[in-house]
């Protein structure tokens, strides 16, 4: 095999870093976080998620999720690492009870805790002193929670769901998700360019021991079992969902995908302007004739039990 060396550009600060900060927030809440209601709903159906339910939400960011277990009579808490995202979660959330009983912005007024980290928050604590959680669930796909690619990061999300278990009852049921086939995702092509442009000598899907910047690569086939098994839980069903990446125009797809985090460090390589472009080149061929874009995915989940 030919070994060429690559020249690698110097990192530079990523203005959506900084001067876009909320507008990321805003387009990820708006725009990218609907994309996975599939997943939500076939997930809280199949454990018939309800009043009966005390829910963690991990990596919960603006809370969609957990506000459609809340509507559906579930107590849920939540932590994220992201600030932005999680005052998002608590405005929806946490919003005082309007005249008639309903919640602001719609939610469902049930008292929810929130708070930024992991499963050592005070708010996990506080929630799991009360009663213990029947339901955790890591929505966050697989690829997005091993984004560095490298055998620290699986370490540090089995040891997340670790401690998560240890605060759920036995018999709960701890729920892992991540992308399906990469034949079947079509965004899969898209993500690919952030990983190429972060890192020149990049193989999607190789697996590297040392650290490397964040960045997606494919889910294997065993991922999720895998992460279970080092997290010490035990697999008791799985499923698959269609989940398509629709968007109102090409605006729209390119600030979607932007809000996920996964090209960030394809901005520090590059620069902005250079990635959003050829993101909006690798999203021509899934434009459709009124402007809209419109990629089909599946996304698969894990359910197992404490």
């Amino acid at each position: 095999m030919t070994s060429t060396l690559v020249r690698r550009r110097r990192p530079r600060p990523s203005s959506s870093w900084t001067r876009d900060a909320h507008a990321r927030t805003r387009d990820w809440a708006e725009i990218q976080e609907r994309m996975l209601v599939p997943l939500y709903e076939a997930v809280y159906e199949r454990l018939d998620v309800g009043a009966e339910t005390h829910l963690l939400g991990l990596g919960c960011g603006s809370g969609l999720a957990l506000l459609m277990a809340a509507a559906r009579g579930a107590t849920v808490c939540g932590v994220d690492t992201d600030e932005p995202r999680l005052g998002l979660a608590r405005e929806r959330l946490t919003a005082p009870r309007a005249p008639g009983g309903h919640g602001g912005h719609g939610g469902p007024g049930r008292s929810a805790r929130l708070g930024p980290g992991g499963p050592e928050s005070p708010c996990v604590q506080e929630a799991a002193a009360n009663a213990a959680f029947t339901v955790v669930t890591a929505f966050e796909p697989l690829s997005a929670l091993d984004a560095e690619g490298s055998g620290a990061a699986v370490s540090a999300a089995a040891s997340t769901l670790a401690a998560a278990a240890a605060r759920t009852e036995g018999g709960g049921a701890v729920v892992l998700a991540g992308w399906g086939p990469p034949e079947r995702c079509a965004t899969s092509g898209v993500l690919r360019v952030g990983a190429r442009l972060a890192d020149p000598m990049y193989s999607p899907g190789e697996r590297r021991e040392e650290p490397t910047p964040a960045r997606w690569r494919l889910c294997g086939r065993d991922d999720l079992e895998e992460l279970a098994a080092r997290a010490g839980l035990r697999p008791d069903g799985s499923g698959r969902v269609a989940c398509p990446f629709g968007y109102a125009d090409m605006d729209s797809a390119v600030r979607g995908l932007l809000s996920t985090g996964l090209f960030d460090a394809a901005e520090r390589a590059t620069d902005p302007t250079q990635v959003r472009k050829e993101i909006t080149e690798a999203l021509h061929p899934h434009r459709r004739a009124d402007g809209t874009v419109w990629m089909p995915n599946v996304f698969r989940y894990l359910i197992c039990r404490v």
